[in-house]
C-alpha cells in the first residue's frame, strides 16, 4: 500500500482540485480572467462591434448572426472546435483568431491584452 506524507497529500488534493475539470469554473470572471473586468468588457463588446456578427447576451443591439451565438460560450470546453476553453486560450482567440484558424469569418481584432482580458471576462460570465 501506497502511504503520502501530510504535505504530499495536501498537494495531491490541491492540484485535483485546481484540475477539477475541463472547463472553467463556475464563478467571478475576474477570477477566472486574471486582470479583467467584466463590465467593462461587456461596454468594450458593443463599442467595438462583436454584436454585428454574434447574439451576445446583455449587450444591446448585439443580435448578428454572421458568427455563432455567445449565449452559453463561458460553459464550452472548446473555442472555435480546437482551443481549450481557458482564459488565456480565450485571450488569444479574441485577439488573433487568424492565427488559430486561418481564413475563418473571425477577423484580428485591434485591441491589447488588457482590453481582450475584459471581452473574455464578460464572456465567461455567459454561461
Amino acid at each position: 500500500m501506497l502511504r503520502l506524507r501530510p504535505t504530499a497529500l495536501a498537494t495531491l488534493a490541491a492540484a485535483a482540485a485546481a484540475l477539477g475539470g475541463c472547463q472553467p469554473a463556475a464563478g467571478d470572471p475576474q477570477v477566472l480572467v486574471p486582470g479583467g473586468d467584466a463590465g467593462r468588457g461587456r461596454v468594450l463588446i458593443a463599442r467595438i462591434g462583436c454584436g454585428g456578427c454574434h447574439a451576445i447576451p446583455g449587450v444591446p443591439g448585439a443580435n448578428g448572426r454572421v458568427g455563432p451565438p455567445l449565449d452559453k460560450v463561458g460553459r464550452q470546453a472548446v473555442i472555435a472546435g480546437v482551443l481549450p476553453n481557458i482564459p488565456d486560450d480565450m485571450v488569444r482567440w479574441i485577439r488573433t483568431p487568424q492565427s488559430v484558424v486561418p481564413g475563418n469569418a473571425m477577423p484580428n481584432m485591434e485591441i491589447d491584452d488588457h482590453d481582450a482580458r475584459d471581452v473574455a471576462a464578460y464572456l465567461y460570465t455567459l454561461r
